[in-house]
């Protein structure tokens, strides 16, 4: 028995070579595309009117800019951290001082007490000692604030802790010192205590007599 084969059909190799090329031919468009695209944005970005050479110009003056203000920076902190460290060298002992001062107060009592036997031992050795207390001071570089009666006062380095009257000093100045005050380098260790003078007031008995007597 003969029996009659059916015969398949056949894609035909142009039809497939024609879809790949299709394809490629897409992605190709797709490429060109964003290149065109790309193309555009960059040509809309450069302004034709900037010169080269001033954008250039304006670049190398800011970036100049820059550098001027980081160095200005950088030496104002390293003069900055000079004057710290000095700061430190200079008023490193201003606590220790400070809690000092009161016991040289005590001792400078002490030795105005031993004063009346100015030729005894006991006053020799004290003397010593206040000596070499202030010697120590000295090479801390503190300096006793001067003030004595009929000095002006000076509320930065004085504090007037009272006023009374005085016929001797004018009023607004310095009567007496009540407590020593110092000074390390240029700086207020503890103002010195005093006493200001108070204008005198006229008593109740001349006010009296200036006034006329009524009729």
């Amino acid at each position: 028995m003969c029996f009659a084969m059916q015969e398949q059909p056949q894609q035909s190799e142009g039809t497939g070579d024609g879809g790949n090329s299709g394809e490629n031919e897409a992605a190709e468009n797709d490429v060109a595309g964003t290149e065109d695209v790309q193309a555009g944005t960059a040509e809309g970005a450069a302004d034709p009117e900037l010169d080269p050479w001033e954008a250039l110009e304006l670049e190398v003056a800011k970036w100049k800019d820059q550098a001027i203000r980081t160095a200005a920076e950088l030496d104002n902190f390293r003069k900055r951290m000079t004057r710290e460290k000095l700061d430190a060298v200079r008023y490193g002992n201003q606590r220790l001082l400070e809690e000092l001062l009161p016991v040289l107060d005590n001792f400078e009592m002490g030795m105005q007490a031993a004063a009346q036997e100015q030729g005894s031992m006991l006053y020799m050795g004290m003397d010593m000692v206040h000596k070499q207390i202030g010697e120590f001071f000295a090479s801390q570089n503190v300096t006793e604030i001067p003030a004595t009666a009929g000095d002006d006062f000076d509320p930065n380095q004085h504090e007037a802790i009272g006023q009374e009257e005085s016929s001797d000093v004018e009023e607004g100045k310095i009567v007496r010192v009540v407590r020593k005050g110092y000074r390390i380098g240029d700086r207020l260790l503890r103002p010195s205590n005093v006493i200001v003078a108070l204008g005198i007031q006229p008593s109740e008995s001349s006010e009296n007599q200036d006034q006329p007597e009524s009729e």
